[in-house]
């Protein structure tokens, strides 16, 4: 064996070892018990940056661990290879997007193997691969099956310069396309969408189910589904057969309502609209329309908004108040609709006193006076006034009241309401699934035949980043003749959002080679739920509640047994790096060019502010994990992320805190060699009833290790304090008197096992070294003996008048009366107390004798 510690020659030579051996093949053995294993799978963006190196390194260690404890572990890996990102890359380089992703896939596999990750490569899944979007396509035309899938008109971001449609996240703060810097307009667009809200109910409760679930990602999705119950209420239009419909969770309150608002961009907008209120009408419309939803809804933003002219009759009153349209209704949300209540809510109070519209109190304090004039809305309950019949009544009473009257008069009802919207799933890109839907003339929307999918995405696009999906102009790839009719047809040229593809993967793996199915159920089933899902908070509403929203419904359509997806939930934390800003400008300043000590603007010579961020090109922060592993080794990289902090907590990456990594594994390194060169004999046991106090100490030592470790990595992966608890091993190993005892050998073999899920190369290396023939990751996991975490002996501390001045070993079973006998007798007490009188003696069992004396 080597005398110093090199950590490349050993991680190639066991990376290929375990290859070789297929070490990392999933075990389909149904005697064992199952764990899977599973981390959220990379966009291959072409180069592994600190926070995949955190994530895949903390699954890695649960996975290795479960393997040596017995079960048979899915631990796969794959890629969401589609997206916006591609398109680009393909735009910027004139390649396509598929030569681009897989020269990506195969450089990040390769830096993934290089952390010693034991995936199973064998279930890889690569989103943009025709043999999984097939799959993809197939679960779509599920839910168009099951009435799930709907197309239907929506408003869009509409760049009119590129002529293309921008999610959400490609609008700036302005409302300016990131990429043609045009004021973005709003747009109608046929758009196909998946109901996710006939599941908000399921979707909210099944939370209660994720016992391992944090409880911040909880209430994350609870909010974001955004439960309430109250009342839909309809206000007939003057002059119409129409009426306006709203919901409110404060039905209490109608008999205050003053003016009703319209979303501009309603259907009743253009009929409740007056003649002489058109031109102003059709100017605010368009003016809005070119706002982003943000800016619409923003909460430090005016609220802006004209009369229509027209009138509704407040049903429970029978007076007319106006109808308005205002930027912040939007018509998506809700009714697209809402009842203006100025007196009882704070928005439509603030609204209400610039518009000068009527202000109406029916809610007043116990014993309040309903005439007194409002200095800011009343939103607490009380009892309502100026509200007909219900006068007296206890608004919480009143709700329930008003909605059995709206229900008995014919113009309300009970409603419950989610802030959940359908998922609108289309997007006019090239790269993504197409969806498997043809328009025909006369049958309409048809779905394309089980047997006819994958719809291949044609090769060889010519991209130009600006009009509609370049699949729109493919006439070959287009025009098609219905499989229903063969009456010439078109096909769908939108392709599906790539939260798609993430919202099943996780089922693809148990059964990922499978080119009948999308996955055999029996299989899946078997596997499923992940026993571990771990992956960054960024994902904690979208993916997870649309992963939920999946299983939920192919469930429903027999293919599933359970209903939640994912048994425990690990959010890691960020990986943050040091961080020079010149605090005048806002400019980030790189590192490289700043002296430490005395951290000064290059250019200006100004002080900068030091931090820690999240690691960024932009910022100039990041770490590369290519240079780490070259100096370093995996072995060191995976050390310092597990040490440094507690996984769900952020990170700050200190290089100091890495070489003190590797100097730890250089110290397993050399007492492990000491220990191979002596050669001794692996196989001679212990006789645990004579063994000497040194051996009794160090057996102690061993067994509080496998203990601590094992809690550590069983219950809320304190990773940091199990390798602590390393440290602590390596320590008593080092300093024990009783090196040529089979306890020692024990010691030494115990630490290598315990660290093998942490740094499984060198732990290899060195199981190899002292003498072993099979791969230390085929080795039970360690149980501690309880006897031996039994103390013969326990530490008295001797204390004078309060003062410590030593201690000395009693027997563990010794009582109070004994302890204090031990302590007098002993030759410490004796130098401090003789000649003197002992007024007192104070004992604190197993702890302290201390000694009063004059």
């Amino acid at each position: 064996m080597e005398s110093r510690y090199t950590p490349k020659a050993i991680e190639d030579k066991w990376q290929q070892t375990w290859a070789e051996l297929g070490l990392d093949q999933t075990s389909t053995d149904p005697n064992e018990p199952k764990f899977y294993a599973l981390s959220m799978f990379p966009y291959p963006s072409g180069n592994l940056h600190m926070g995949h190196v955190r994530v895949y390194t903390i699954a890695d260690v649960i996975a290795r661990l479960k393997k040596m404890q017995g079960y048979r572990v899915l631990h796969p890996m794959g890629w969401d290879a589609f997206g916006l990102p591609a398109e680009n890359a393909a735009i910027d380089r004139g390649i396509q997007p598929a030569e681009w992703t897989y020269k990506n896939v195969a450089q990040m596999q390769k830096q993934l193997q290089k952390l010693g990750t034991c995936f199973d490569w064998s279930r890889e899944v690569t989103t943009c691969s025709p043999d999984y979007y097939r799959w993809t396509q197939w679960i779509f035309l599920q839910f168009y099956q099951a009435g799930l899938a709907y197309q239907k008109e929506s408003a869009v971001n509409w760049d009119p310069v590129d002529q293309t449609v921008l999610a959400n996240e490609q609008v700036d703060n302005e409302g300016r396309s990131w990429r043609s810097g045009a004021k973005v307009e709003r747009k109608l667009l046929k758009q196909w969408f998946l109901k996710i809200t006939d599941y908000a109910e399921q979707l909210l409760t099944d939370l209660d189910k994720l016992k391992g679930w944090p409880e911040r990602v909880k209430l994350m999705q609870a909010n974001w589904i955004g439960k309430s119950v109250g009342a839909y209420l309809e206000f007939p239009i003057v002059g119409s057969d129409e009426k306006i419909g709203v919901f409110t969770t404060r039905p209490d309150t109608v008999y205050g309502v003053t003016y009703v608002v319209l979303a501009p961009e309603h259907p009743l907008t253009a009929r409740v609209t007056t003649s002489d209120r058109q031109e102003a009408v059709a100017a605010f419309a368009k003016e809005v329309a070119s706002q982003s939803e943000l800016e619409r809804t923003a909460e430090d933003k005016p609220k802006r908004g004209i009369p229509t002219g027209g009138k509704a009759i407040n049903p429970f009153t029978g007076e007319e108040v106006p109808i308005l349209i205002a930027d912040y209704v939007l018509y998506e949300y809700g009714t697209g609709a809402v009842m203006g209540v100025p007196a009882h809510d704070v928005r439509d109070f603030k609204f209400a006193t610039e518009k000068n519209l009527p202000i109406k109190t029916v809610i007043v304090p116990e014993g309040g006076d309903a005439s007194a004039p409002l200095e800011a809305a009343y939103t607490e309950p009380g009892v309502m006034v100026n509200s007909g019949e219900f006068d007296g009544t206890p608004s919480t009473q009143g709700k329930e009241a008003i909605v059995k009257f709206a229900e008995a008069q014919g113009f309300g009802k009970a409603r419950v309401q989610y802030r959940l919207r359908d998922w609108l799933i289309s997007r006019q890109r090239y790269w993504g699934a197409p969806i498997p839907i043809i328009h025909c003339p006369k049958c309409g929307a048809v779905p394309v035949p089980d047997q006819d999918l994958p719809v291949r995405l044609p090769e060889n696009i010519a991209f130009s980043g600006r009009g509609p999906s370049p699949l729109a102009q493919l006439e070959d790839w287009v025009n098609v003749p219905c499989p229903s009719c063969g009456t010439a047809a078109k096909r769908e040229t939108d392709t599906m959002d790539t939260f798609i593809d993430s919202s099943w993967y996780f089922l693809r793996y148990p059964d990922a080679n499978n080119d009948q199915q999308a996955f055999d159920p029996a299989i899946t089933n078997d596997w499923m739920a992940v026993d571990q899902y771990v992956g960054g908070i960024e994902h904690a509403i979208l993916h997870l509640l649309y992963s939920r929203f999946f299983t939920k419904v192919l469930r429903d359509r027999g293919l599933l047994n359970f209903d939640e997806p994912f048994e425990r939930l690990l959010t890691q934390g960020m990986v943050q790096g040091l961080t020079y800003k010149n605090p005048t400008t806002g400019k980030y300043v790189t590192p490289n060019l700043v002296n430490a000590g005395d951290p000064k603007d290059p250019e200006t010579g100004e002080t900068l502010e030091v931090f820690y961020e999240k690691m960024s090109k932009s910022k100039y922060n990041g770490v590369d994990p290519e240079a780490v592993l070259a100096k370093y080794g995996a072995d060191t990289a995976r050390m310092f992320i597990l040490f440094k902090a507690p996984p769900e907590k952020d990170l700050e990456w200190d290089d100091a805190d890495v070489e003190g990594q590797f100097r730890f594994l250089g110290r397993v390194w050399r007492l492990v060699s000491e220990f191979a060169e002596k050669g001794g004999d692996r196989t001679k046991k212990a006789n645990l009833a004579e063994l000497s106090k040194p051996e009794k100490d160090l057996r102690r030592a061993i067994h509080t290790a496998i203990q601590a470790v094992t809690e550590d990595f069983e219950g809320e992966y304190q990773f940091n304090t199990a390798v602590s608890e390393l440290m602590k091993l390596s320590n008593a190993l080092t300093d024990t008197t009783c090196k040529d005892s089979p306890i020692y050998v024990e010691g030494i073999q115990t630490l290598l096992l315990l660290l093998a899920p942490l740094a499984p190369h060198i732990a290899d290396e060195l199981w190899q070294g002292i003498g072993h023939t099979e791969s230390i990751h085929l080795q039970a996991w360690p149980e501690a003996d309880a006897a031996a975490l039994v103390a013969d002996e326990i530490t008295i501390v001797i204390q004078i008048l309060g003062k410590t001045r030593g201690s000395i070993q009693v027997p563990a079973g010794a009582d109070k009366a004994a302890q204090e006998q031990y302590a007098r007798e002993s030759e410490l007490a004796q130098r401090y107390i003789e000649g003197k009188e002992i007024k007192k003696v104070i004992v604190v069992p197993g702890k302290l004798v201390n000694f009063v004396v004059a």
